[in-house]
């Protein structure tokens, strides 16, 4: 009986150890992967919040930067988006995620948490997204 508890305790050292070498590279697995360049402004996607193919947004969603460089911005563009997810035929109110990098001096490899507000009929939704974010000058 205590082998075993001995294996799990070394189990246990070696999934920590694997678990901080991960961390120090600052990749999340499953995430999607961003590249920027300096002064490059790239849309990540369409941002809308539908029911029955009718809009529930009152306002723009706003988008923030919870973590992430300084140098990296997220805005949100106004636009009539199409939600196929949901195989709506018409256009509905939103608007389209972009992501801006200002001036980067040297290459880097780090995580980016974007936080969206949509302003809805029934309240404030958030939503929350990690990018893995290659920075290039």
């Amino acid at each position: 009986m205590r082998l075993v508890h001995a294996l799990l305790g070394i189990v246990g050292i070696v999934a920590a150890a694997v678990t901080s070498a991960e961390a120090q590279a600052q990749t999340v697995w499953g995430a999607q992967t961003l590249a920027l360049k300096s002064g490059e402004t790239i849309e990540l996607g369409q941002l809308y919040y539908v029911v029955g193919c009718r809009s529930l947004l009152t306002g723009t969603p706003e988008a923030e930067v919870l973590e992430g460089p300084p140098q990296v911005s997220v805005s949100v563009k106004q636009e009539m988006v199409l939600p196929r997810v949901q195989r709506c035929a018409n256009r509905v109110a939103g608007g389209k995620l972009m992501v801006t990098a200002r001036e980067i001096e040297d290459p880097s490899h780090t995580t980016l948490t974007v936080r969206i507000t949509y302003k809805t009929k029934d309240g404030d939704r958030k939503s929350s997204q990690v990018f893995n974010l290659h920075l290039l000058p």
